[in-house]
């Protein structure tokens, strides 16, 4: 007995019909009406029957071309990123993208993101190393300039080059990091950091339609190659499931999107 059912999962540059089970509509559906390709991550081609792409506006018959790789990055204790990868239209155009992570053990919790520096660490070790030729020292010049006077010496600043740190507290550069919730699920794209209605510091992210929602910084658990969420607070304010917005104590409808809490 087949347990599949036709369905429609929305992507940020189109859609695909496509037979899913059960579990796979579940993991495609964020709340609303719709079910998004993004969460469901790589079907079969077999799985799929047609597809609709929003850059040539065209419907096509069979699957979509998908591009992936397997990366393997420990981007947090206990989260791997096992897959990433984009379905494209004939035209070349991208109609979506998914990455997959999985929990090393399932049993344990998600820890802190792993930072810009640990991940090249991570990258370089896995990568050959190419011996650069050493560089010849420049000829000693003949005529050195005189010395200066110490009191000049001292009057003039030493140059120091700029540093550059990188971490998990950097938030000047988040754009384009994936936010993960509690569960270990992608669920967008951030876009900026911002001020909503009551003056907090929010991070406005993108979902799987393109659309942008906005999350309490104070929700945020980790920030480093991923944007970790932390799990929600038994007694604390009510998170609505369209945008993801912690919203006052005792409120029954969001102030972002006005969905029922």
């Amino acid at each position: 007995m087949d347990d599949t059912r036709l369905k429609k999962l929305r992507g940020s540059g189109g859609y695909v019909m496509a037979k899913v089970t059960d579990e796979q509509q579940a993991r495609g559906n964020l709340g609303g009406p719709d079910l998004f390709l993004a969460p469901v991550g790589r079907l079969p081609e077999s799985d799929i029957t047609r597809y609709f792409c929003n850059t040539c506006e065209k419907e096509s018959e069979g699957a979509p071309a998908v591009e992936f790789e397997s990366p393997g990055e420990v981007v947090a204790d206990n989260l791997v990123l096992v897959e990433r990868g984009r379905y494209k239209c004939s035209c070349g155009s991208t109609i979506a993208e998914y990455r997959e992570f999985k929990k090393q053990d399932e049993q344990g919790e998600v820890g802190a993101a792993r930072t810009a520096e640990q991940l090249a660490q991570q990258s370089a070790q896995v990568a050959p190393q190419v011996q650069q030729p050493a560089q010849q020292a420049p000829p000693a010049q003949v005529a050195q300039p005189a010395a200066q006077p110490a009191a000049q010496q001292a009057t003039q600043p030493a140059e120091q080059a700029p540093e550059i740190r990188q971490g998990a507290g950097d938030v000047g550069s988040i754009e384009g990091r994936d936010v993960i919730d509690g569960s270990a699920n992608r669920i967008g794209t951030a876009r900026r950091v911002g001020i909503d209605q009551s003056q907090s510091m929010v991070l406005v992210m993108a979902g799987p339609d393109g659309s942008e929602s906005s999350i309490p910084w104070s929700s945020i658990k980790k920030v480093g190659d991923v944007i970790l969420l932390g799990a929600p607070d038994a007694g604390g304010a009510a998170g609505a499931k369209e945008c993801c917005l912690r919203n006052k104590p005792g409120s029954r409808f969001c102030e972002e999107c006005g969905s029922k809490l």
